[in-house]
């Protein structure tokens, strides 16, 4: 009886905690209910049509022309279908896609990203009331991923802008868009990540989070626990084409930026500079000298640039841009960037191990770069070095592509030089902050070097300079 007892009592203690955690875990997850109340009708369904010209329809009587379809037989493998893009021949014929925006202002500014708007003929904006407007496009930034339009009405329902940069890493938030065209759907998640640099993304500081983007939400807003607009969705990195948890949002102060840009001249402008820059890595670092891993290494700077006529030289390595730390060599682009062209400002950096400020006038970007000049490959057969690389001179005609200046031209790499990437075609710029003005000259600074020690060597490769660590064999 007695254990009988014990074991109702145990049984009934069991059940009391179970029933009182079970309201605590409840009660400590967030609710997004009035998020999705107060917000969803800020957020809109971006319909694009585009006219594609030489198609012929996709060959099938009554189905849809539209991109999901295109992208599904694709995927399958299925060719020739008449009417895919890229086909020539045939007849115009209309694709469609979709995306999402949200409300900026209450006169109908909506933002949204470029790629979604980008090629459009038409653009269609459903708002979450069911109407329908024609959009105009005021503008868009391919850079930042950032697009502007408009629709005529008043009285709209617009997003609370708040602050990425109290957002905290852990911290809940939720995404309102339509994807596969499921209108004004919500998905919640964390932020994973924050000051993300991607790949051909240099002007972005991404806010990575597990929320679950999906074709269709690009340009829909990413929220806080507020209520409050954070940030732009903008990509996800899926091999499937569908969330894997990995999604990247538009910072919404750069997006803002750009759209009052956008909406006062059309246009964006940039601060520039005009040098080529890289990671600071420990072996680099070493070659240097330097303690730190910190800062951008200038590998190259454009003759006439604002950073040529404001001192810099390669070699150099940034540290502090308008007080502003540059901790990893992505945060410059975006710090350039984001100064008004024509405003002086200080720059701190160590140049051969002795540290510096200059004051330097920041430029306009232009549309597009001017050309590098490229190398040469005519073949040589002088010996290899003491790190693998065999070098001849340049003719006065290569020089003279490189503005006047000296270099050594790569006949062939082998040993440590091609295990560090170096290879035949590339021109030898300097070793360590000395400029190449001869071979004999770099190989006897090679020799020079103990075993164990590592080398930086700056190199040009096509349009690109880079420094390379080469670590000296014994």
């Amino acid at each position: 009886m007695m254990k009988q007892w014990i074991s109702a009592v145990f049984l009934t203690c069991t059940m009391s905690v179970s029933m009182f955690v079970m309201p605590a875990q409840a009660k400590d997850l967030p609710d997004f209910t009035e998020l999705a109340e107060k917000q969803g009708p800020t957020v809109v369904n971006i319909s694009i049509t585009s006219v594609v010209h030489g198609g012929g329809g996709m060959g099938f009587p009554g189905m849809p022309n539209d991109e999901n379809l295109q992208e599904l037989l694709r995927r399958f493998g299925i060719p020739g279908m008449p009417g895919l893009p890229g086909q020539e021949g045939g007849q115009d014929y209309k694709t469609q896609s979709l995306g999402s925006g949200f409300i900026i202002s209450s006169d109908g500014y909506i933002l949204t990203n470029a790629h979604v708007v980008s090629e459009a003929d038409e653009v269609l904006v459903k708002l979450s009331d069911k109407r329908e407007f024609k959009a105009k496009i005021i503008g868009a930034d391919k850079r930042t991923d950032v697009a502007l339009i408009k629709i005529e009405a008043t009285g709209l329902p617009k997003v609370v802008v708040g602050d990425p940069t109290t957002l905290k890493v852990g911290e809940w938030v939720a995404a309102i868009g339509s994807p596969f065209g499921l209108e004004n759907t919500m998905t919640a998640g964390i932020v994973s990540a924050k000051g993300r640099a991607l790949p051909q993304e240099n002007y972005v500081p991404f806010i990575q989070t597990d929320v679950a983007i999906n074709p269709g939400n690009s340009g829909g807003p990413l929220f806080n626990l507020r209520g409050e607009v954070v940030g732009v969705n903008s990509q996800i990195y899926s091999k499937s084409g569908g969330s894997m948890g990995l999604s990247f949002s538009i910072p919404i102060d750069v997006a803002i930026d750009i759209s009052n840009q956008l909406k006062a001249t059309g246009r964006i402008s940039r601060g520039w500079l005009g040098i080529g820059i890289q990671e600071v890595t420990k072996d680099l670092a070493d070659s240097f000298g330097l303690k730190q891993t910190s800062g951008a290494l200038i590998a190259g700077v454009e003759k006439n640039s604002p950073a040529d006529k404001g001192g810099l030289e390669v070699g150099d390595i940034i540290l502090k841009f308008d007080g502003k730390p540059i901790v990893t060599s992505g945060d410059l682009p975006r710090v350039v960037a984001s100064i008004k062209p024509g405003k002086v400002v200080p720059v701190e950096i160590v140049r051969k191990g002795a540290s510096k400020t200059l004051q330097l006038g920041v430029g306009e970007m232009p549309n597009e770069q001017a050309e590098a000049p490229a190398s040469s490959k005519e073949p040589s057969k002088p010996e290899a070095n003491k790190i693998g690389l065999t070098l001849r001179e340049l003719t006065p005609q290569q020089k003279k592509k490189l503005n006047g200046k000296n270099g050594l031209l790569v006949v062939e790499s082998v040993g440590a030089a091609a295990q560090a990437g170096i290879r035949r075609g590339d021109v030898i710029l300097g070793l360590n902050n000395n400029e190449s003005q001869s071979v004999d000259l770099f190989n006897k600074q090679i020799n020079a070097v103990a075993a164990g020690k590592t080398v930086a060597v700056l190199v040009l490769r096509g349009e690109n300079t880079l420094y390379v660590p080469i670590k000296v064999s014994k």
